[in-house]
């Protein structure tokens, strides 16, 4: 078995036949599709059952609700592939996705390929990176929270490159996906960027994660852990981690949440980019005007038409 598709399900019937008629129509043969039902209470369930009875090459497992983080976890250690891709059930796959993510990863021996994606309205994104990247460029990136690229869905990797990098809370309900890719690139690996469109990504769907302070917490620590052995390399990478999740809980209005971060004022932010440290330093409800802002421009310079 070359490819494993792990699916993650929780009530998403009205998205699984979609998500799982897109990858059942690749032109790519040796693969299996790993559906992991996380305690739905919809009939989302029963429809696993139903494709899997219709294909052999999906399985499909029922479990007790722990949480997306461990549902993949679950349908990584059930998988027999060599190369694991992971899709959201509410999510496609473009068409010839694995088949161009397989030969990029065997033509360069990379551990992890990354490719782009678009939303369902057309819209493109792309980071622009192409080729070999460092990987602490990229811890980086995914510590100031730029969500420049593709994290954990629209990439293949290397089975044994997933080892350790799906364990952490079920506390943990927001991120879980930049947490992986981090604990993944502090191992070093050999990261490749291709510009090619994988993965049709249906933003604005509503979801049952409501994020509480304890939430924040246990992101906070686990992530720290991970950086620890490179502390040196990355404090000031998690202390930029810190505002920008404060300017994220600013735009969202949960100033009960960034109150939590108002001691980070107390460190050395000398190393934290000017533009940051502004923000950070103005009354929550006059800096979510200039947070706004910014995330409005981020958004059209990250989105091709």
């Amino acid at each position: 078995m070359d490819l494993s598709v792990i699916i993650p399900c929780y009530n998403k019937a009205d998205y699984i036949e979609a998500c799982v008629s897109s990858i059942l129509t690749q032109e790519f043969n040796s693969f299996e599709v790993i559906m992991v039902d996380d305690g739905s209470s919809d009939h989302t369930g029963a429809l696993c059952d139903k494709l899997a009875a219709i294909d052999s090459r999906i399985r499909v497992f029922h479990r007790p609700n722990c949480g997306v983080t461990a549902a993949r976890r679950y349908g990584v250690e059930q998988s027999q592939g060599q190369y694991i891709m992971f899709v959201d059930s509410d999510d496609q796959l473009l068409p010839h996705a694995m088949s161009s993510l397989y030969k990029t990863i065997l033509e360069t021996g990379a551990d992890e390929v990354i490719a782009t994606c678009r939303t369902q309205k057309g819209e493109v994104r792309d980071s622009g990176l192409r080729g070999w990247q460092d990987t602490d460029f990229l811890i980086r990136d995914l510590l100031a929270l730029h969500n420049s690229f593709c994290v954990l869905w629209g990439i293949i990797f290397r089975r044994e490159l997933l080892d350790n990098c799906l364990n952490m809370s079920r506390d943990i309900i927001n991120g879980e996906d930049i947490l992986m890719q981090v604990k993944c690139l502090m191992k070093k690996p050999k990261v490749y960027f291709i510009g090619q469109q994988v993965y049709l990504y249906n933003v604005g769907l509503p979801n049952e994660r409501n994020n509480q302070l304890k939430n924040v917490k246990a992101f906070d620590e686990e992530l720290e852990k991970t950086l620890k052995p490179r502390w040196d390399d990355f404090s000031d990478g998690f202390l930029h981690h810190g505002i920008k999740t404060y300017e994220d809980c600013v735009y969202r209005r949960r100033f009960d949440i960034a109150d939590y971060y108002k001691t980070l004022r107390n460190q050395d932010l000398s190393r934290i980019p000017l533009q940051d440290r502004i923000a950070f330093m103005l009354p929550p409800r006059i800096a979510y005007y200039l947070i706004w802002l910014r995330k409005k421009f981020a958004q059209a310079r990250l989105i091709n038409h």
